[in-house]
Order: C-alpha cells, then sequence, then structure tokens
C-alpha cells in the first residue's frame, strides 16, 4: 500500500511539475492569438503615428508659407507658434508599446488627432483673414508682383537663382540679386504687376537695356538684358503687359532676362513672387531650381 501511495505520488508529482512547466515556458494556442494580435496592432500604430507625422510635416509648410509669403506680402504680423499649436500634446513612442494596454495608446492617438485639428482650424482662420485683406486691397494686388515675366510653364528656363553665385567674367562668387531667364533672343517680357515706368534705356555697367516699373506700395521690378525695349517712361502697365524682348546686352553671357523684386529700396528672392503663376508643386519645383549654386549669366 505504502508503495502504491508512494508511486502514485511521485506521478501527481511529476504530472503538477509538467504542467506548471507548460503553462510557464509554453504558449497556448490563445496566446499565440494574443500575441500575433499585439504585433498587428504595433504596426498598425505605428503606420498611424507615420501618417500623423506627414501631416504634421505638410501642415508645418502650410504655416510657412502663411508666415513668410502670404502675410508678408500684406504686411500682416505673423501668427505665434503658440496660438498655432494650442495645447502641448505627447507624441506616441513605439518603444512604450510594451508597457500601455489598448486604451493608453488609443488615447494617445486622440490627443494628436485633436492637435491635428486645432492646427487646421487656425490655419483656416488665418487663410480667411487673408480672404479679408484680398477683398479690400484688390488694387494693392494687382500692384504686387505675382507672375513670371516670361512665358516658363515648363519651368525650364530658370537658370540661376538669387545669392551667392559665380561671377562669369570674374570666376568668383558675388551676390546675385535677382532671378535669370535663359530663353531665346526675342522673347516677349511681360510686367509682373501693375505699375508706372520709372526707367528704360542702357546702362553700360551691367543691364544693358533695361526697364524698371515702380508698382507702388514699397515695390519695384527690374528687367534686364533686354534686345529692344517697348516700354515709354513714365508709362502706366498692366500685369501680363509686354515691356521688351529677351537680348543679351550689358554685361550678360547669353541671352536671358535678369529679373528683380526690389521693396522698400532691398532686392530680395523673386521665386516667392510667383503664386498666381505656379501651384504649391510648381512653386515647391522653382524652389529646387532657383537654390541650385551655379553661375549666373551676368
Amino acid at each position: 500500500m505504502f508503495r502504491i501511495i508512494g508511486v502514485v505520488s511521485t506521478i501527481v508529482v511529476t504530472c503538477l511539475i509538467i504542467v506548471v512547466l507548460a503553462f510557464r515556458f509554453i504558449d497556448t494556442p490563445k496566446q499565440k492569438n494574443m500575441q500575433q494580435d499585439m504585433v498587428v496592432m504595433s504596426q498598425r500604430y505605428q503606420l498611424l503615428q507615420k501618417q500623423i507625422q506627414d501631416l504634421n510635416q505638410q501642415l508645418a509648410e502650410l504655416e510657412t508659407r502663411d508666415n513668410e509669403i502670404y502675410r508678408s506680402i500684406f504686411e500682416a504680423a505673423p501668427l505665434p507658434d503658440s496660438t498655432r499649436s494650442g495645447p502641448v500634446h505627447s507624441n506616441i513612442d513605439i518603444d512604450i508599446y510594451n508597457y500601455q494596454n489598448t486604451e493608453e495608446l488609443v488615447e494617445e492617438l486622440q490627443k494628436e488627432a485633436v492637435a491635428i485639428n486645432h492646427r487646421i482650424q487656425v490655419q483656416n482662420k488665418s487663410y480667411d483673414t487673408l480672404r479679408q485683406l484680398i477683398n479690400s486691397k484688390e488694387k494693392m494686388l494687382a500692384c504686387i508682383p505675382a507672375i513670371q515675366p516670361i512665358a516658363n510653364k515648363s519651368l525650364d528656363h530658370i537658370a540661376s537663382g538669387f545669392g551667392y553665385r559665380i561671377d562669369p567674367i570674374y570666376k568668383t562668387p558675388k551676390l546675385h540679386t535677382g532671378l535669370d531667364f535663359a530663353a531665346a533672343m526675342g522673347t516677349p517680357i511681360y510686367a509682373t504687376a501693375d505699375g508706372t515706368v520709372a526707367f528704360c534705356g542702357y546702362d553700360d555697367g551691367g543691364y544693358g537695356n533695361h526697364v524698371i516699373i515702380n508698382h507702388g506700395y514699397g515695390y519695384e521690378t527690374l528687367y534686364g538684358h533686354m534686345v529692344r525695349i517697348k516700354a515709354q517712361p513714365r508709362q502706366a502697365v498692366k500685369r501680363g503687359q509686354i515691356i521688351g524682348w529677351v537680348g543679351s546686352t550689358g554685361k550678360s553671357t547669353g541671352p536671358h532676362l535678369h529679373y528683380e523684386v526690389i521693396r522698400n529700396k532691398n532686392k530680395i528672392d523673386p521665386v516667392h513672387y510667383f503664386f498666381n503663376d505656379l501651384s504649391a508643386t510648381e512653386y515647391e519645383a522653382v524652389l529646387k531650381k532657383a537654390a541650385v549654386s551655379n553661375q549666373s549669366f551676368d
């Protein structure tokens, strides 16, 4: 009897040890399914976070363009970052998936969505304000440079941008104060905004045959190296009106138009003043072309 009891006890204890070890080190089918679900959930949350990051980047680009271009044109104060961001929300970190339950993760995503929604609402209000400025400043808008000075739908004519470029004559870095549009001799040149011709004539120093238009509101534009000038002194011109034709007069190494935008006597990058001409995608393409560090034509 004692022998039988001992054998049975040994069997029972052994079975219990096996069961404990099995539950501890071997996953059940249910546990395996749960682990697989967790992997899928982590991947989905990571994808959602990537989408949120992309939205944040797109919003940041809109906000930058709003502050640095549109609001500067209307001389309106930029919106402070605190107004755009609203309440501070934490970002989701993929490393915390192992320490948070589903409800906590969903709550984090909801906070991210609320933050983005707030920024979108603020941006919409900003554009509403700009729309009101547009309605009240139609005349001013007509006098602000807003198109490319030559037909350039393919964007292939931009040869050199604003900034330090290699001088084609002296082969040294020099501040290039405008945009060079490479084009065939005789290509029409258009006034980029309404205004009055302040100067038209020849300059031995560099611009050759060139025209300067005073647009008012602190804006002037300069069009250099023309083969022939059509505009007349003190002539009132409209945006899109032909004022001359592309040439290579003055300090020039080939047929092109040198175009400048001058605001309050300061020469500024003209690339931001084509907003009537370009879509958002085309604008980005122009920025990249103009930013290339190369040799200018003049």
